[in-house]
């Protein structure tokens, strides 16, 4: 809109032509984070920056000792935040605003060869950051008075122009640092050596433990290639060795088979024959034996018929012979019957005797068994 004025965030817009109300008024209005209406031809409007700034010093500056010390710091700076140094500031600065480094540098110039003028040389290389903060503090009042506030200062660099005094006040600590660099750098060496040795070390067992797994391998490889190469014969053997076995047991089977036919065709024929010509024996040995028998019965009873016929004659005799005896018979018809019973019985053990004297007489028939003699 025309007229309108709308300030940057790091911007203030100074808008002057009217007439401020109030004892301490300023001759302009402020105007920071929002926009304002600037009347054409009876208000102006400028902008004054509130962005960081940087001013650098080098500047020569005398020790304590005496000694040149050419210092080098930079200083951050910017418009203070708040109405009444943004007012200093465009007060001082409103016409060329590129006047502010110059002069932040020509304050801080005088500050810092105050300051160092107060240290001795080893007090500014010990304590630099002590150094910097002495002087923004020194610097606030003035750096306030002109609206300006300091973000940080920072010393670059300290330099005594080639007066070595610097490097003598290191020489002892960069000696003492470079036996410490030595030290250490030896037993680096020293670790160094003994981490190749152990690596060698190693690298050697790893070789040996290798070979000896290649060996190791190789040897079951060649075991494997032995046993796949004896693997055919074997086989073979083996299947022979099956052959001769089957063959063996064909062999026996048919050896069994033959005997059962043996026995069968030969042995069952010939103990049956046998068999047969033993029962044909017994029968004819039966029949022999029948036969004596037989004709020993024959005999016996040929025998008893002759001595049964001559019986009579016998006891007549005896019964002649007892007439003249003087027998007396005690007991009457038992008596009687008692001596007739023996005298029968001496009949029957005469007849008993004659017997047996003729069959021990009797001659024995060819091819006849001879019976054994029964009780008669």
């Amino acid at each position: 809109m025309f007229g309108y004025r709308v300030p940057a965030p790091n911007e203030a817009l100074l808008i002057s032509g009217r007439k401020q109300r109030g004892v301490e008024a300023l001759p302009f209005k402020i105007v920071t984070g929002h926009g304002v209406f600037v009347a054409p031809i009876f208000s102006r409007a400028t902008r004054l920056t509130l962005a960081m700034q940087e001013a650098e010093v080098m500047e020569d500056c005398y020790t304590q000792q005496g000694i040149t010390l050419s210092v080098h710091a930079v200083i951050a700076f910017k418009v203070g935040d708040d109405h009444e140094s943004i007012a200093s500031a465009a007060r001082r600065f409103q016409g060329d605003q590129r006047q502010m480094p110059t002069l932040v540098g020509r304050i801080f110039s005088g500050h810092l060869r105050s300051i160092i003028g107060s240290m001795t040389v080893e007090a500014i290389i010990r304590e630099q950051q002590t150094l910097a903060d002495a002087i923004v503090d020194a610097s606030k009042t003035e750096m306030a008075r002109i609206g300006l506030a300091v973000d940080s200062l920072q010393i670059s660099s300290i330099d005594d122009k080639g007066v070595g005094y610097i490097r003598a006040l290191a020489a002892p600590h960069q000696a003492r640092v470079n036996q410490e660099a030595k030290i250490a750098q030896a037993a680096a060496d020293r670790a160094s050596a003994m981490a190749q040795q152990e690596s060698v070390r190693h690298q050697a067992e790893y070789a040996r433990q290798t070979a000896i797994a290649q060996a190791q391998y190789q040897a079951e490889i060649d075991q494997a290639q032995q046993t796949a190469a004896q693997a055919g014969p074997l086989a073979a053997a083996r299947a022979a060795q099956d052959v001769l076995a089957e063959r063996a047991i064909v062999a026996q089977r048919n050896a069994e088979l033959r005997q059962a036919e043996l026995i069968a065709e030969v042995i069952r024929p010939a103990e049956a024959e046998a068999e047969r010509i033993r029962a044909l024996a017994r029968a004819d040995a039966d029949a022999t034996k029948l036969s004596a028998e037989a004709a020993a019965a024959q005999d016996r009873i040929a025998l008893d018929q002759a001595i049964i016929d001559k019986l009579p004659e016998m006891l007549r005799a005896a019964a002649e012979g007892l007439q003249g005896a003087n027998i007396t018979v005690l007991d009457g018809a038992e008596g009687l019957n008692s001596v007739v019973a023996s005298l029968a019985a001496q009949g029957m053990t005469m007849l008993d005797t004659l017997r047996t004297g003729l069959r021990v007489e009797q001659p024995t028939k060819p091819n006849m068994a001879v019976a054994p003699p029964s009780a008669a």
